[in-house]
């Protein structure tokens, strides 16, 4: 860590780390403008805040870590030239991020509709997972052509396949546990953080049903110029509040300092 990274570590309170951290990386077309440079400048940029982000997280203990990278929107509404440039930028931040990744003792894994993406880029993508796949330590997933609604959706017609092959629909059973086991984040604690970039205040499709109780921390800062210690600053908020899950929380007479937020991961083990 460098000196700020430290500083910003020192105030944390090592027992109440978030567990699942998930990021929406957003500014980069803002942050290459504002340069007068082209969009897929920003883009660019934007690879080495995700090292710096991905780095610290893993340092300093954080169990999980999903950037939300290119979702099945980005498809339809941003331009060929720019999409091209997205799948070429992915590829080689995997080839060269292979080593860094296993430094770290980071597993790499992917959610979304991964078999719609162009096949170099699926090779890439399983290349890199299965070189990380010993790695016990965090476990970094990139949401790529993803949609929560989507995954919503798979997960329905999930339940209702299994259903279909064990009898018919009269076999269907829908609760939230079943859906959860069918969502693609089905081996992963629900986040207990999200953070957003660029000041933006909307989750734009991502995790819809998992985010449900995350806490939600917003930065100005544009992803291109954000760094771990960021991403520190924003667990240090996390911290400051108190996590209620639809209680009423703490009697008013109680420290803060002795509480200890439940982690959502704990109800589904």
């Amino acid at each position: 860590m460098n000196r700020k990274e430290s500083e910003v570590f020192l105030r944390l309170d090592p027992a109440r780390l978030p567990q699942h951290i998930a990021i929406i990386m957003d500014g980069n077309g803002r942050w290459a403008r504002r340069r007068h440079m082209p969009r897929v400048a920003g883009h660019r940029a934007g690879v080495t805040s995700v090292r710096s982000t991905v780095e610290t997280a893993a340092r300093i203990g954080i169990p999980a870590l999903t950037l939300y990278a290119f979702s099945e929107e980005n498809w339809r509404k941003r331009p060929k030239t720019e999409v091209d440039f997205l799948m070429r930028l992915l590829c080689r931040y995997l080839k060269a991020e292979i080593r860094t990744l296993n430094e770290n003792n980071i597993r790499l894994r992917y959610i979304g509709r991964k078999h719609e993406l162009p096949p170099v880029v699926q090779r890439e993508m399983a290349e890199a997972s299965e070189a990380t796949d010993s790695n016990t330590g965090m476990i970094l997933t990139l949401a790529l052509n993803y949609s929560a609604r989507s995954e919503i959706v798979d997960a329905f017609r999930s339940l209702a396949e299994a259903a279909a092959r064990n009898g018919g629909l009269d076999h269907l059973e829908v609760t939230e546990q079943a859906i959860s086991e069918n969502l693609y984040t089905r081996d992963l604690p629900d986040p207990d953080l999200v953070v957003r970039t660029s000041g933006e205040m909307r989750l734009s499709n991502f995790l819809l049903w998992q985010l449900a109780y995350a806490e939600i921390y917003v930065t100005q800062t544009l992803w291109p110029d954000f760094r771990g210690t960021h991403l520190l600053e924003g667990i240090e908020e996390y911290q400051k509040r108190e996590r209620r899950y639809g209680g009423l929380g703490q009697d008013p007479g109680h420290s803060h300092e002795h509480a200890v937020p439940m982690a959502h991961a704990e109800s589904k083990s």
